[in-house]
């Protein structure tokens, strides 16, 4: 996703906003962060249960109805049993191939990814981000404010997770501008631009709230890291 060329000019603007704060930036670009596997299941439930009771009510059923009644009058009881057999045979049949089909269509790459809701896929990079910044925060003290920059290709989701400390200093404005400016730079073909312009944002957030305290202490790579 990224080049080499990518990851210097990331690893150097990191640098350079961390050279003027006391607080840490760390960056992670995802290809995908979940598979979706119940995606498929649930598409197909929907159709296979849906479709077929909307085929009746859209008038299948007169149909239906016009061979039972013929089939009342015309032959014997043991006729008409074998036709309703027939059709629930067939609505079950008709609903185990659609189920099939869905399954096997919604689980194409592309397809699963257009299909599952957003809100669902929002929810999975807030916690894979959420994961990412609870680990790199083992290595930090409460004291050192850090932030997370972490983006889903191919979700299409972006998710800037801040300490606490910085929450309360900054306020929403500077992330919002940051996640945004990552979510550009993915929909225009450069997401190095756009992380780059993000930890712009972020450290000069930083470095009016947290100046630094000392020599610099890089505990968290400046580098950014693609799973």
């Amino acid at each position: 996703m990224l080049t080499a060329q990518d990851h210097s000019r990331i690893a150097a603007a990191i640098s350079e906003a961390e050279s003027r704060t006391a607080g840490e930036i760390f960056c992670v670009l995802a290809h995908e962060v979940s598979r979706y596997r119940e995606i498929p299941l649930a598409w197909a439930a929907i159709v296979s249960f849906l479709l077929p009771p909307a085929l009746v009510l859209a008038g299948l059923h007169r149909l239906a109805l016009a061979d039972i009644f013929s089939s009342w009058t015309d032959e014997s009881l043991r006729s008409v049993e074998n036709l309703i057999l027939r059709a629930l045979s067939t609505y079950a049949l008709v609903q185990a191939a659609l189920f099939l089909c869905v399954a096997l269509i919604v689980a194409l790459p592309s397809v699963r990814r257009l299909l599952t809701p957003r809100a669902l896929k929002r929810h999975r990079v807030r916690q894979v981000a959420r994961h990412h910044f609870t680990a790199s925060g083992l290595r930090l003290t409460d004291a050192q404010p850090h932030i997370l920059i972490f983006a889903s290709f191919a979700d299409r989701q972006v998710e800037l997770v801040a300490h606490e400390s910085i929450h309360r200093a900054v306020g929403d404005a500077p992330w919002n501008a940051a996640v945004a400016a990552v979510s550009d730079g993915m929909k225009s073909g450069k997401p190095a631009d756009g992380f780059i312009r993000a930890i712009e944002i972020c450290g000069a957030a930083l470095a009016e709230h947290f100046p630094p305290l000392g020599p610099a202490r890089n505990l968290l790579p400046n580098d950014i890291l693609e799973t």
